[in-house]
């Protein structure tokens, strides 16, 4: 290079270290449409919404039964015997008073008194040994609901068809359903509350009716402000929670992917930390932003019902002086009608607190419940039909599969037939169908038009645990199962009550050697994330889930990618294993090495869902097409 050229290059660095970089994009809006996109409470009154509680009540009541009958029993004696105790209290206070503000000398007012208090003491004990048992039973139910719950959602998730993650909206109502998940611990407290708030408020009301009829509708007066309030409060609230779960489901995901250590380097390496930081705190303070501008509406909401509940609460008082003034009723009552108006007062407020944050929970329960049926609609529902245990041949049928959302199927019109001791290969270039075709042979995903059968049994109505129970799937993009490296092969359904099996499987992908260098062997668990636990590499987690088919023995094996990130010497001896094994299943394999399709007794060429070509692999370079056309470009990489 001469001195111009250099010094043109060094003017070219300049130039360029000039130019000012562009701001990163902010993150995508995400905008949700369809019957899953509207906030359900966008149409419903504020009747509507207090409609809600009684069926709360009552499906909380049943799940809580479900899960602890003794201590429900408990929470109902609990509530009961606090609402008497309550109505004890009162009434042995308006006796109290009596004497306390009668006539007479001091001590005989107090000795006339003395039965009254000793009796509001002993009730008042009750109140708080009641309370006590209360939170007891609460401690026992809530930890075991929310266990349910949380139970419910993964098995739901775990149970849909495989089609339905695609499907718009599912991961959305996913997340809001989590969020009920949490919710649900809440509930059973703000139940119980509400229920203890509402039976002091029937004793307490008992007696302030006895005193004067005009009391009580003054105190509900009093308290329904707060009550409307605190509902409409809860109605904005959610509206920003609905307004938010797509940017929330999408942070979750980002924050999950930045922080987890298998992604470390790449983050690291190409300099990502810094606009990762800037994407998350983007996203954040859309969120907050969301958040902060209902914030607002509910002070509105607040000082509204406050100001409104204050005058009608001065008028109760008003009210309660003017009786006592003008005579309507006795000194004594009037004492007694300030207990019982401070007592109704805090019960009103209690009720209407919980019943509130009752309503407010519910909505988030609903999202939950919301999700779990749609679900068991997304469950496989496709019939009774069963599978031998020795299946010889399967068949494809005119097989038609497109994903939500996208125009063009990934599997058009395929027809094709497996048979015992076969070896097929899947070959073709990326997005022409290749794992979508292994998906519908396994019944992972249904034809939307066409048959799959296994000897002469169409999938479609065909027991699916029947199905996978005879499947042994490698995929492209397999999980590394924060397990034992025991569990990690057999996916928690040994075959034996030993390891033979185990270490025979480990033995068939050549991972003996890095087995039992593993701190405690097959009882490692495979998780450097977690205390004790250690690591595979990249290559070896590959192994492993091979592992995992080999070890299951199943009349169909489909191994996708299976070498991708093994060195030469573990790809070799997988595929000697899998010839070797052949002679007993249907084994398909999908792969961009096509020099391992030599192993194949037939190869399929798939372009654009279609199959373009078959035969073997000497017949297909031959034959000058898309095959040939590969091999040649991967030989002159």
């Amino acid at each position: 290079m001469t001195a111009t050229d250099a010094s043109i290059d060094d003017s070219a660095d300049a130039s360029t270290d000039r130019v000012p970089t562009p701001p990163p994009p902010p993150p995508a809006v995400i905008t949700f449409e369809g019957k899953h996109g509207r906030n359900p409470l966008a149409d419903a009154g504020f009747r509507a919404m207090c409609a809600r509680l009684p069926a709360v009540l009552w499906r909380t009541a049943r799940m809580a039964w479900a899960v602890d009958r003794p201590a429900v029993l408990l929470l109902f004696v609990c509530q009961v015997l606090t609402g008497v105790a309550a109505a004890v209290v009162l009434a042995f206070t308006a006796r109290a008073m009596t004497h306390l503000l009668g006539s007479g000398a001091v001590s005989e007012r107090l000795q006339g008194a003395l039965p009254a208090l000793i009796m509001v003491t002993v009730a008042a004990g009750f109140v708080r040994v009641g309370g006590a048992l209360a939170s007891y039973a609460d401690g026992r139910i809530t930890p075991r609901l929310t266990t349910e719950a949380d139970v419910a959602l993964v098995a739901a998730v775990c149970r849909v068809e495989s089609s339905a993650y695609g499907e718009d909206g599912f991961a959305e109502r996913q997340e809001a359903a989590e969020v009920g998940v949490t919710r649900t611990r809440l509930m059973v407290q703000d139940s119980q509350r509400f229920m203890a708030a509402l039976v002091r408020m029937i004793a307490a009301s008992g007696v302030i009716t006895a005193l004067h009829w005009m009391m009580l509708p003054l105190l509900l007066l009093a308290v329904l402000p707060a009550g409307v309030g605190a509902v409409l409060s809860a109605r904005v609230d959610y509206e920003t929670h609905y307004a938010n779960v797509g940017d929330r489901n999408v942070r979750s995901m980002m924050r999950w992917w930045a922080t987890y250590s298998r992604f470390g380097d790449e983050v690291r390496a190409n300099g990502m930390t810094g606009y990762l930081g800037y994407w998350y705190r983007s996203l954040s303070d859309r969120i907050d932003e969301r958040t902060l501008t209902a914030a607002p509406r509910t002070l509105r909401i607040a000082l509204a019902t406050s100001a409104l509940g204050g005058l009608f609460l001065l008028g109760t008082w008003a009210t309660l002086a003017w009786l006592a003034m003008s005579g309507r009723i006795a000194l004594p009552v009037a004492a007694t009608g300030v207990v019982a108006v401070q007592t109704t007062l805090g019960a009103l407020a209690q009720f209407v607190m919980h019943g509130a944050a009752m309503f407010h929970t519910s909505l988030y329960l609903a999202d939950m419940r919301g999700f779990l049926d749609a679900a068991a609609e997304r469950a496989p529902r496709r019939g009774p039909a069963t599978i031998p245990e020795r299946v010889d041949e399967i068949r494809l049928e005119e097989v038609v599969h497109s994903y939500p959302g996208k125009e063009a199927p990934a599997v058009d019109g395929v027809s094709l037939t497996l048979r015992r001791g076969e070896i097929l290969a899947i070959v073709g270039e990326n997005g022409s169908g290749k794992s979508t075709l292994a998906r519908l042979i396994t019944g992972v995903l249904l034809a939307d038009k066409g048959r799959v059968m296994w000897d002469g049994t169409d999938l479609a109505g065909a027991d699916p645990d029947a199905v996978w129970r005879r499947t042994a799937l490698v995929p492209q993009n397999f999980a590394c199962w924060p397990l034992r490296a025991r569990e990690n092969i057999t996916l928690g359904q040994p075959r034996t009550s030993h390891d033979d099996e185990v270490w025979r499987a480990v033995d068939d992908v050549g991972m003996r050697e890095a087995v039992e260098a593993l701190p405690r062997q097959l009882d490692t668990l495979l998780a450097k994330e977690l205390w004790g636990g250690a690591e595979l590499s990249g290559g070896q987690w590959q192994r492993l889930a091979c592992a995992r088919a080999l070890y299951r023995r199943t009349p169909l094996l489909i191994l996708d990618e299976p070498t991708s990130q093994m060195d030469a010497r573990g790809e070799h001896r997988i595929f000697l294993e899998i010839k070797r094994i052949a002679a007993e299943r249907m084994t398909v394999v999908v792969t961009h090495q096509l020099e391992n399709t030599r192993l194949a007794d037939r190869i399929v060429v798939l372009r654009k869902g279609r199959v373009v070509e078959q035969g073997s692999y000497d017949e297909l370079v031959a034959g000058g097409g898309l095959f040939a056309e590969l091999v040649g470009l991967a030989k002159d990489r």
